[in-house]
Formats: C-alpha cells, sequence, structure tokens
C-alpha cells in the first residue's frame, strides 16, 4: 500500500464519522462552498516534480492527498509541465543568495499560469507544499501568489519527555507515542502522521526521550529501535536528539568515573558518539540536563558546566550534530532566590562553551510558571549560543482540563525587549542569533503528545503545539493570526464561528492567570503531582518545592521582594527592565508581586487594595471560565458533535477547578490579610479545611 493511498483511505475514513481529532490541524475535508473549490481549479491540473528524491514524493503525494480532499478531486503527476494550470516543485540548488531564502526556506508564486514552489532544497520544496495547503484550507486566494519565507530560528524542536517504560513525565494524553517494545520490527504508522504534523508547521528536530534520561537509550538495542524511528522521520526534514545521563560511562560503560576531564571517560564519549553515527547518520546530537534535580553531571567532579558541554562538543566534532545543555539549574538554599540559580552558576562561564554548545534555557528564571518575567540569562550572554525552551504540556497550565491557548504568552516572552543591545534587544533577536550573530538558533517546546486518540488530550491543546511551531519559525507572527488559522485548519471556516472561538482562545490565558496566579504570584500548586492548588505548602523534600519559599505572605503583606531587601535578583536585568519593574507604582500588575512585597492594603492603580484586587482577580476569573461555556453551548451546531462535547465537558472541569483554585487562595491568603472578601463578592461557601481535604486525596496510596 503506498503511502498516498493510506492516506486517502484515514482521510475517508476519519472524515465519514465525528471527528474524532487524530488529523489535527491536517484537516483535508471538502471545502462546502463549491465557488471556493472551483477558484481553486485553475491552478490545480496537474503536480510537476522532475525528482524521484523522497522528500518530494512525500511533498507531491501530500498535495495530492490534501487537495483530493478539500476539492474532490484527483490530481495527476507529470515529469514535466507542458501546459498552465499546475503546481510545478522545483529545487534550485544553486540558487543565488540575493533570493533572500535559506535552504529551509521556499518561494510561492504564479509564473504562466502554473503555481511554482521553489527552495535550495527538497525539504524547503516539502514545507512549501504545505503552506500552499494551508493557504487552500484557511480560504486564501492562489491568484497573483507571492509568498517568500524562511525559519528565523535554525532548530526548531521538540523535546519529549518519554520514559522506556511507556510513560511519560508530565504527559497528559495517555502514554508514549513511542512504543519500544515493538520497534524497530514494527513501526506505529502514527510515527508517519506526527512527521507530518511536525513538518506542515516547520519543526526540524526532535529529542525523542526524557531529559532525566536513562543510559539505555545509548545501548545497541535500543539505538536499533531510535534508527527506525530517525528513518521515518528524515524524508519529512527531522533530525532526532537523544537525552543522555551524564553517568553513562560509568553505568553503561563500566568505568570508575564519568569525570568529563577523564581521558577514558572522553574516549568512551567519542566512540559511542562514532557508534549511533553508524545507526543514525545525521544524528541531531546530546541533549543534557546535568546536576539538576539529582540528576547527575559535572559538578560531581568539581568541573563546571561548560566541561561537561565541551566534553561532549568534542566527541560531535567530527560530525554535523551539535550538544544542547539546559541551564535548569538550582540549590537547595532555604535563604537563597531560585529566581537566581541559573544565571549565577552559567554567568561565570560565558564565553567558554564550545561552538557546538547550545545552553537551552527555560522562558522564565523559575520553572514553566503560566506567567514568569523573561529569563535574565537572555540578554547577558553575548559570548553564548542560548536556545529557548517553552512548555507546550501545560504542567500548569491546567493540564489536558482547562483550556488555555499559550501563544500569547510565548509572544509575551519574545516581544519582551533585554535592552541588551539597546531598545530593541528583543528575548526573540536572542534566539534566533541576530542579536549576537550565533551561528545556530534554537527554539524547543516540551511536547504535548501522547497515545490519545487527538494526540493532545483536550482538543484546544493541539492549537498549543501548532502555535509553538509556527512561532519557531516566524516569531513575528501574531497570536490571532496563528488562532484563526487552526480553527479554520481544524474546526470550521465559518467566519462568525471562527471569530468566537478565536476570542475564546486569546481570552483563555489571561482567565487562567487571574483564577491561579493573579499579579505575579507563583507555584503554588499541589506537590508533585502539580495539579490544583496548595498554597499553605510549607514542607518538603527541598525549601524551594514549597509555596510559601515564594508567596511570602505574612501579615503585612504578598510577594516576594526582589529589589534587594529580600533578594537582589531584579539587579540581573538592564538598567531599562530595573527601572520597569523595580518600582511598585509603575511596575505592571502581572509582574508586581513577582518583585515586591506588598501591603495587603497598599492602593494599586486599579483604585483597589491590594487584597480587594486578588479576590476581584480570583472570582472574576471563575465568571470568565462561566463565559467560555456560554459562548461554547452556543457553538453547538457550528462545531463536529464529538470535539463539542469533548471540550464541553472539559469546560464543565475547568469551572469546577477555577472554584477550587479560587476558594483556596482567597481563604488562605485571608488568613493572613485578616480581611474580608469585598463586596459585593459572595465569600466561599466551605472552609479552608474542608479544601485542604481535597488536596489529601490527591496524596492518597
Amino acid at each position: 500500500m503506498t503511502r498516498h493511498f493510506f492516506l486517502f483511505l484515514l482521510l475517508l475514513s476519519t472524515a465519514a464519522l465525528a471527528d474524532d481529532g487524530s488529523r489535527l490541524w491536517l484537516n483535508y475535508d471538502l471545502i462546502k462552498d463549491a465557488k471556493q473549490r472551483e477558484s481553486y481549479a485553475p491552478f490545480t491540473k496537474f503536480i510537476a516534480v522532475a525528482s524521484d528524491n523522497q522528500t518530494l514524493k512525500i511533498a507531491t503525494e501530500e498535495l495530492q492527498t490534501g487537495l483530493l480532499g478539500l476539492l474532490g478531486k484527483k490530481i495527476v503527476t507529470v515529469k514535466t509541465a507542458t501546459t498552465s494550470g499546475g503546481i510545478i516543485l522545483n529545487v534550485n540548488k544553486n540558487a543565488p543568495s540575493s533570493a533572500n531564502i535559506s535552504n529551509e526556506g521556499y518561494e510561492i508564486y504564479t509564473e504562466k499560469g502554473n503555481i511554482i514552489i521553489s527552495s535550495k532544497s527538497e525539504t524547503g520544496v516539502l514545507y512549501g507544499a504545505f503552506e500552499l495547503l494551508r493557504a487552500i484550507q484557511t480560504g486564501k486566494s492562489l491568484a497573483k501568489l507571492s509568498i517568500t519565507s524562511s525559519p528565523k530560528v535554525k532548530i526548531r524542536m521538540l523535546n519529549h519527555w518519554d520514559n522506556a517504560n511507556g510513560t511519560v513525565e508530565r504527559g497528559y494524553a495517555g502514554s508514549s507515542m513511542w512504543k519500544w517494545n515493538e520497534l524497530p520490527h514494527r513501526v506505529d504508522p502514527r510515527y508517519v502522521l506526527y512527521a507530518r504534523a511536525n513538518a506542515s508547521i516547520g519543526i526540524n528536530a526532535t529529542s525523542i526521550n526524557n531529559v532525566n534520561a536513562s543510559s539505555r537509550f545509548l545501548t545497541a538495542e535500543y539505538l536499533e529501535k531510535i534508527k527506525a524511528v530517525a528513518d521515518v522521520l528524515r524524508p519529512y526534514g527531522i533530525k532526532v536528539f537523544i537525552s543522555v545521563n551524564f553517568r553513562s560511562p560509568r553505568t553503561l560503560g563500566g568505568l570508575k568515573t564519568s569525570d568529563p576531564l577523564d581521558p577514558e571517560v572522553r574516549k568512551w564519549w567519542n566512540d559511542k558518539t562514532k557508534e549511533i553515527h553508524q545507526y543514525i547518520p545525521d544524528f541531531g546530537g546530546y541533549l543534557v540536563k546535568a546536576n539538576s534535580e539529582g540528576e547527575p553531571g559535572p559538578q560531581d567532579y568539581g568541573r563546571t558546566h561548560a566541561d561537561g558541554a565541551n566534553m561532549l562538543a568534542e566527541a560531535m566534532r567530527p560530525f554535523s550534530g551539535i550538544v544542547i545543555w539546559r541551564a535548569f539549574v538550582y540549590n537547595a538554599d532555604p535563604n537563597g532566590d531560585r529566581f537566581k540559580e541559573g544565571y549565577a552558576q552559567f554567568k561565570p562561564l560565558d564565553g567558554t562553551f564550545d561552538p557546538k554548545v547550545i545552553v537551552q534555557v527555560k522562558n522564565g528564571p523559575i520553572d514553566f510558571m503560566p506567567r514568569e518575567p523573561f529569563h535574565p540569562m537572555f540578554g547577558a550572554f553575548p559570548k553564548t549560543t542560548l536556545g529557548m525552551e517553552f512548555q507546550i504540556t501545560q504542567e500548569y497550565l491546567g493540564q489536558s482540563t482547562h483550556l488555555t491557548y499559550l501563544a500569547p504568552m510565548f509572544k509575551e516572552c519574545l516581544d519582551t525587549d533585554t535592552y541588551a543591545k539597546g531598545q530593541g534587544s528583543t528575548v526573540a533577536k536572542v534566539i534566533d542569533g541576530s542579536l549576537y550573530n550565533a551561528q545556530y538558533s534554537l527554539m524547543a517546546g516540551v511536547a504535548n503528545t501522547g497515545s490519545d486518540v487527538n494526540w493532545c488530550g483536550h482538543p484546544f491543546n493541539q492549537s498549543n503545539w501548532y502555535a509553538f511551531g509556527r512561532l519557531a519559525w516566524d516569531h513575528t507572527l501574531s497570536s490571532e493570526q496563528i488562532a484563526s488559522e487552526w480553527i479554520r485548519m481544524t474546526l470550521t471556516q465559518a467566519k462568525p464561528t471562527e471569530q468566537k472561538i478565536s476570542d475564546m482562545m486569546l481570552k483563555s490565558h489571561p482567565i487562567y492567570v487571574s483564577y491561579t496566579y493573579p499579579l505575579g504570584t507563583s507555584h503554588m500548586m499541589g506537590e508533585s503531582h502539580h495539579y490544583g492548588p496548595e498554597p499553605w505548602l510549607a514542607k518538603s523534600a527541598r525549601p524551594d518545592w514549597t509555596s510559601v519559599y515564594y508567596h511570602r505572605a505574612d501579615s503585612v503583606g504578598l510577594g516576594f521582594d526582589r529589589t534587594g531587601k529580600l533578594s537582589n535578583a531584579l539587579q540581573l536585568y538592564s538598567p531599562e527592565v530595573q527601572q520597569k519593574w523595580g518600582n511598585p507604582e509603575q511596575c505592571p500588575l502581572d509582574y508586581l508581586l513577582w518583585f515586591h512585597h506588598v501591603p495587603w492594603s497598599k492602593k494599586l492603580s486599579t483604585g483597589r487594595s491590594l487584597w480587594d484586587e486578588l479576590c476581584e482577580r480570583y472570582y472574576d476569573g471563575v465568571v470568565q471560565v462561566g463565559n467560555l461555556q456560554k459562548t461554547w453551548e452556543s457553538l453547538k451546531a457550528d462545531v463536529d458533535p464529538e470535539i463539542f462535547e469533548n471540550v464541553k465537558g472539559r469546560l464543565k472541569i475547568q469551572e469546577k477547578e477555577a472554584l477550587w483554585w479560587r476558594d483556596a487562595c482567597v481563604l488562605y491568603f485571608g488568613e493572613y490579610s485578616k480581611m474580608p472578601i469585598p463586596k459585593p463578592l459572595t465569600p466561599p461557601q466551605r472552609t479552608l479545611n474542608e479544601i485542604k481535604k481535597l488536596v489529601e486525596i490527591y496524596h492518597l496510596r
């Protein structure tokens, strides 16, 4: 069975039934408007492709499948265009640099009645084919096309936190999609669907296993399995990376040490890297979590992060791959400030990392909180290549039960100005390499995929995978445009319905923050499972895993003073940023309690006291979830019934849990403020002790 025929059968089978979400945004249902279909007919009579290259075959088959579904007609393929009215796939490896596109970029334009998709590479043509299908899916005209697009970030990667036993750390959509017990002899067809989805949004790399890594993935048995996956992903332009355990020379190689300066250890990694390339010639490289949350690393031997990363870079030197070293590190210091830890450990090493090393930094300084200030490392490391790490899986953002569209959160970080080289030195310019002329650039997202039929659990969580890929390709895209594309490709092309759903999506992140972490509060989730509120958490395995460490609530007020009294973390930023956030009278309210300990009775810019504003936001968040429910209910006749019922049920859960967050936090903080719930808001109908018992349920064994 050819890949094209398989996709055709898949298209027919899923279109004939209620939409289970398995097709993601590659939803090639027949365009209902006959006039619109007719407008595409003059440009879709044939597909001309001269080469038998596998990637070009995939591009051709994707166009045939998509056009068959969207237009209801089979498109023939030819080697050479002898007439007008078709789509011509053109690879011009010798295109002049003046063409202003990278090797992965593409041009789409009309010429002599044909649509030309041109690139310097086969992968670029594939990306262009998906762009053309996106144009048709979203109802754009094909007349007088003129599109030129190149990725702004070179390495656009998904980080899978998948384990060898089939579980997924912080996974909320079922078990792992990688079936290690079946590989390499059976390759699940979902791997092809996964590759298609990623290629359609320009993702070109995937790290297939958890950063809390097992040495098992470096054994010959597992390298053979990984090779089978890499063989599927390769023609879609996707390179495979492996997360490695720094102790592997000991646990796997039998050495007495894993000291990065030990000659035997260096030789072991050199030999292992050569072995990997025998299985995967285009191996992307290593991803490393070291000396973080109990993981081994070079500091175990008195060495630095640079010593460890450079050892692996040396092993990678004969090859094209790189080393990605995570900056998520922090010491258990009850008197310290976790906000500063990554900066403190890595700043002295700026300029000492091998050119093949990218230091991967989370978007904020704590840990994927629903709203964080940008990490102070961005803009402060001119001699080190920094990559961005976003979390697509919603660990602290409602997991798979809350509707939370993350493009606005990603954009908030990317568009923030670091002032590192004057005004306009945005975080985006740091990570795309343009600010410091970096050789490499990286944007990574912790994946939200799983074995659920719709891949991501909550149907709307698919939009976050889509948004990440689109922003990694072009971080100048707006949240509104990305939402519109995803809705029209996935749910509906009816304009009024699209606008209502877009409004829901764009409001969803601020709504979530309102009923969980308003005004710059953070890290108050349930211990270990990270589900639901636990602001009273005061004891844990380490102090910076508690809630009280972060909110610092007392009889005076609320918030973590980082202006110098409790911590001087604000000084890690540029003077311009310090000026913006350092004055509590001028600090944006969304970041207020990140940097200031504010008295309960302090009047804010809204005209309310801190306590009243805190309560107002918690209560309003719950009201807004109710409004989301009402809007969704009004769309029942306009949305696929299976998707409608799925989202409807999850919105009910979201409302229940928003109330849980609201009541837990206002009752707990009320014990410190000693102030009543402001009128006309109604006090919670349950006690704090009753709510604490809800949390205990999640700790039962």
